[in-house]
């Protein structure tokens, strides 16, 4: 991206300038993950790019450790898409996005047809999560962010967020009984990883 949008006083050092292209390499890909999960593939891009301008005029204020600079650009990327779409909108998105994912994106050719369904009651139980819920278990499973760093994303405490995941796993695990041993075996897989995170 250009870098010649008005930024902090020293933006114009090598300094400054040698400090937003370590972050942008660091983290770009992550940053265009986040949003392709919440809005259409087609507009990532432009997301993306908007949170980089931020983060360029705020150089100074992005933490130096990889894992929090991640954390502090999702929650960018999450204020600028609350200022520009409706929660619904952005439902409707991640929802599609998931089951893509985990119906065609992740399964490749050839797999068996329970499996496929399964996963498709996997898509189906998250249509049935709160957006809350929902945003949750995405920033663990999907964006692989501990609990503090979820917390600081969405503005809320580190203890908030673990009983707010807490409360989505077992709204997961409730949507999907009764469960045959390998939706058992997804589901598990999606709320060990989220417990695992939640615990950092």
């Amino acid at each position: 991206m250009s870098l010649s949008d008005p930024g902090p006083p020293d933006a114009a050092s090598a300094a400054a300038r040698l400090r937003f292209e370590t972050v942008y390499d660091a983290t770009y890909a992550a940053v265009l993950r986040f949003a392709q999960r919440r809005v259409h593939p087609s507009h990532a891009e432009d997301v993306a790019a908007d949170v980089f301008v931020v983060a360029w005029r705020r150089i100074a204020d992005v933490p130096r450790e990889p894992d929090e600079a991640r954390a502090w650009l999702f929650g960018v990327a999450r204020r600028l898409l609350l200022a520009s779409q409706r929660a619904d909108q952005r439902r409707h998105a991640l929802t599609l996005r998931i089951a893509d994912d985990q119906v065609t994106g992740r399964l490749g050719s050839g797999v068996d047809a329970d499996l496929v369904l399964h996963h498709v009651d996997l898509a189906r139980a998250w249509r049935l999560l709160s957006p809350v819920h929902q945003e949750s278990l995405a920033l663990v499973v999907w964006d692989d962010l501990t609990s503090p760093q979820a917390a600081e994303v969405l503005g809320i405490s580190a203890v908030a967020f673990r009983l707010r995941l807490s409360r989505a796993r077992r709204a997961l695990r409730r949507h999907l009984e009764p469960g045959t041993s390998p939706t058992t075996t997804t589901t598990t897989t999606t709320t060990d990883r989220a417990q695992q995170r939640s615990t950092r």
